[in-house]
């Protein structure tokens, strides 16, 4: 058993490697997202690179919790303003278009308020916060497309 182990890994080291042919290690959550080359404004996953890198800079000051570039899909972790020891929120991104538009994205904000200092209950979000922040998004995306020179 002993000699098949050594001889099964004698093929796994040993000669020479070209470095060329070894592949270049990649940071899957930035640099899938970075998609939009030359103004290519579409990642692999089928949605809008500008809208996707908009929502990532725009929802950058909350903690994230996960971020799908392929699937369109952000998740922010709960985030508490500095300001509020009693309030905290959270949001849900869906890319959902190729296209840079303003139906192609869709928020979902969750704000919590403390009870007496102890257990966190959901409340209502102001109706204008998801539409602010999608409006948010939109201007980013619009910025970063204009600085790649896709006029659109």
């Amino acid at each position: 058993m002993a000699v098949v182990a050594v001889g099964g890994l004698s093929g796994c080291g040993g000669g020479k490697r070209n470095p060329s042919s070894l592949a270049q290690p990649r940071n899957h959550l930035l640099g899938v997202d970075r998609g939009a080359q030359g103004g290519d404004d579409q990642l692999r996953g089928g949605v809008n690179a500008y809208l996707w890198r908009g929502a990532i800079d725009t929802l950058s000051f909350m903690p994230m919790a996960s971020a799908d570039a392929q699937g369109g899909v952000i998740l922010t972790d709960w985030y508490q303003p500095s300001g509020s020891q009693d309030e905290r929120f959270k949001i849900a991104a869906y890319i959902l278009d190729r296209r840079l538009r303003s139906d192609a994205i869709r928020l979902s904000v969750f704000r919590q308020t403390r009870i007496n200092g102890g257990e966190w209950q959901d409340t209502p979000v102001a109706a204008n916060t998801a539409a602010d922040i999608t409006a948010r998004i939109l201007e980013r995306a619009r910025q970063l497309r204009a600085e790649n020179g896709g006029g659109k």
